[in-house]
C-alpha cells in the first residue's frame, strides 16, 4: 500500500547513492493469532508458556501504585503501541503491509525483531521456555518468509544453558533458515548461598548472569556454534524495572537508559571474558541503547587498562611503599597520633594487602591486551551499536576527535518502528538525516550509519547474508572493499 503522496523519507532516499538498511525494526505480534498458532506448532507446553509470558505485565498494571511499592515492582509500560496512527499500527501487525510501505518509509531492507517476545528467553521453567521460543521462531518465520528479499526476522534464542541455546540455534538456522538471532542475556540465577542457607528467601533474590564472564556455564560452545553457522549474535536486552530502575509509579524513570545499561553489561562481559579474542570471526550487536554508552565504555576500558594493567599495579602495590621515607615525612609533618600509628605500622595497607583470592591480578588477562591498539581489534572492529533515528548522540560514534585513537565506532540505523517512540514511521529516515543537515555527520558518515555498517555486521560473518535481497549488489561492493 504505497501512499499517493511522496513522503519526505522517499525523497531523501531518492537523493542518496546508497540503500538504507533498518537494522532493528519491530513488529507487533497479534496475540490471538499467535496463541492459536502456538497451539498448532507446540501444543499445550507452548500455549502454557505463552500464557505465562503474556500475563506478567498485565498483572503488574492491575496492581495499585501502593501495591507495587509494597512489593517493589516497577511501573511497566502502558499504551505501548501506536493507536492514533492506525496505519502504522496495522503496519506493525501485518508483514505484507510493512513490505508494501517500505518505499514510503525510505527503507530498502529491514531486519525485524520481536515486541511481545523480547524477554521470553528469560522465562522458567525450562520445558515451557524452550517450547515457547521454538513456537515463536516457527510462527515468525511463517509470517515473513514470503518477504525475504526486503524483510527478514530475528529468531529468539534461550540461553539458560549452552545446550538449549545450541539446540535452538541449530533448529532456527538449519530447519527454518534464520540468518539473524537475538540471544538472551542477564539470565536470572539463584544465589547459591541463599539457596543453601536461607531457602525460603532464595526465590526472591537473584543475580544476573551476563553469560560471558563469571557464568556458571562455559558458553564458548555457543560462540563456536555461531561461528560454524556464520551468524553474528545480537543482543536486545533490557534492564527496566530492576535494581536502580525500579520506580513503582514512573515508567519513564525505569525506561530511560535501560537498554544502554543492559548492553554495557553485556559488552563488558564479552570484552573482559576474552570472547572477541577467542572468536575474532564473530561480530556482536547491541540494540536500541544508542552509542553514547559505547563511546564512554571504549574510553573507560582504555583508561582503566592504563592504570590497572599488571605493570601499572606496581604503583599501588603495598610492598612498594617506602615505609622509612614515609616515617621520616610523618616525623616532620604528621600530628602525633598519626605519627605513632605509622611507627606501629598501622593503616598502611589500605585493604589489608589482600587481593580477594584472585590468582591473576590482570583484569585484562582473558582478552590478552598487550598494546593499546588491541582495543581497536577487540572492541572497535567487533562491536556494533543500534541507534534510534532521533538520538543526536549518534554523531559521537563518528567523531574521531572525541574518541581515543581517533576511532569511529560502528553505529547503525535502528528505527524502532512499531513502538510508542515512533509516532510516525515515515519520519524516522528524515530524523536520522537531520544529523547531516545540522553538520554533525558527513554524507560518508550517513552512508556508514544507514547502510555500510549493517552490511559489515552481518556480511563479514556471512558473506552470503544479502544474497537474494534487493541490496545484494550494493552489499557485495561494500564487502569487497577493505575497511
Amino acid at each position: 500500500m504505497a501512499s499517493k503522496d511522496t513522503t519526505e523519507a522517499r525523497q531523501i532516499r531518492s537523493r542518496l547513492s546508497h540503500p538504507i538498511i533498518d537494522a532493528d525494526g519491530h513488529w507487533a505480534e497479534f496475540a490471538p493469532h499467535m496463541r492459536d498458532e502456538f497451539h498448532r506448532i507446540g501444543g499445550d507446553d507452548a500455549v502454557q508458556g505463552f500464557d505465562m509470558a503474556t500475563a506478567r505485565i498485565p498483572n503488574s498494571l492491575n496492581m495499585s501504585v501502593a501495591e507495587r511499592r509494597r512489593r517493589r515492582i516497577g511501573q511497566e509500560a502502558f499504551w505501548f503501541l501506536p493507536t492514533k496512527n492506525t496505519l502504522d499500527r496495522a503496519t506493525a501487525m501485518m508483514p505484507r503491509l510493512l513490505y508494501e510501505r517500505l518505499d514510503d518509509l525510505g527503507l530498502d531492507f529491514c531486519v525485524v525483531y520481536p515486541t511481545m517476545a523480547l524477554g521470553w528467553y528469560r522465562l522458567p521453567p525450562d520445558k515451557l521456555r524452550q517450547a515457547l521460543c521454538r513456537a515463536y521462531n516457527v510462527f515468525t518465520m511463517d509470517q515473513f518468509r514470503s518477504y525475504g528479499d526486503r524483510i527478514i526476522p530475528a529468531a529468539i534464542i534461550p540461553m539458560y544453558s549452552p545446550e538449549e541455546a545450541i539446540a535452538e540455534l541449530e533448529f532456527a538456522s538449519k530447519q527454518l533458515g534464520y540468518r539473524v538471532v537475538m540471544l538472551g542475556s542477564l539470565i536470572r540465577r539463584p544465589i547459591p548461598y541463599l539457596a543453601e542457607e536461607h531457602p525460603e528467601a532464595a526465590k526472591f533474590v537473584e543475580w544476573y548472569d551476563t553469560i560471558a564472564i563469571d557464568s556458571i556455564y562455559d558458553y564458548d560452545p555457543v560462540w563456536a556454534k555461531l561461528r560454524e553457522l556464520r551468524i553474528p549474535p545480537s543482543f536486545h536486552n533490557g534492564a527496566r524495572s530492576i535494581l536502580l530502575r525500579n520506580s513503582p509509579s514512573n515508567f519513564c524513570y525505569n525506561h530511560i537508559g535501560h537498554f544502554a545499561s543492559a548492553s554495557e553489561a553485556m559488552a563488558k562481559a564479552i570484552f573482559f571474558g576474552g570472547v572477541t579474542r577467542r572468536f575474532p570471526e564473530l561480530n556482536f550487536a547491541f540494540l536500541e541503547g544508542g552509542v553514547g554508552w559505547a563511546c564512554s565504555l571504549y574510553a573507560d576500558l582504555i583508561g582503566h587498562w592504563e592504570k590497572r594493567r599488571l605493570d601499572a599495579l606496581e604503583n599501588t602495590k603495598p610492598a612498594n611503599l617506602d615505609r622509612n621515607r614515609l616515617l621520616a615525612l610523618a616525623e616532620k609533618y604528621a600530628k602525633p597520633t598519626v605519627l605513632e600509628a605509622i611507627r606501629r605500622g598501622e593503616g598502611l595497607d589500605d585493604n589489608g594487602d589482600g587481593t580477594g583470592g584472585v590468582e591473576d591480578l590482570d583484569d585484562y588477562s582473558r582478552c590478552t591486551i598487550t598494546r593499546k591498539e588491541d582495543f581497536q581489534d577487540l572492541y572497535v572492529k567487533r562491536f556494533y551499536f543500534g541507534c534510534e533515528a532521533d538520538d543526536p548522540i549518534n554523531a559521537w560514534a563518528f567523531n574521531r576527535k572525541a574518541n581515543p585513537m581517533h576511532a569511529r565506532l560502528n553505529a547503525f540505523f535502528s528505527s524502532d518502528i512499531g513502538h510508542f517512540d515512533v509516532p510516525d514511521m515515515t519520519e524516522v529516515v528524515p530524523e536520522a538525516y537531520e544529523l547531516v543537515e545540522h553538520g554533525l555527520l558527513t554524507d560518508d558518515d550517513f552512508r556508514d550509519f544507514t547502510f555500510a555498517n549493517a552490511v559489515r555486521f552481518w556480511g563479514e560473518v556471512n558473506p552470503d547474508f544479502f544474497k537474494g535481497t534487493v541490496v545484494e549488489k550494493q552489499a557485495a561492493e561494500v564487502l569487497a572493499r577493505p575497511r
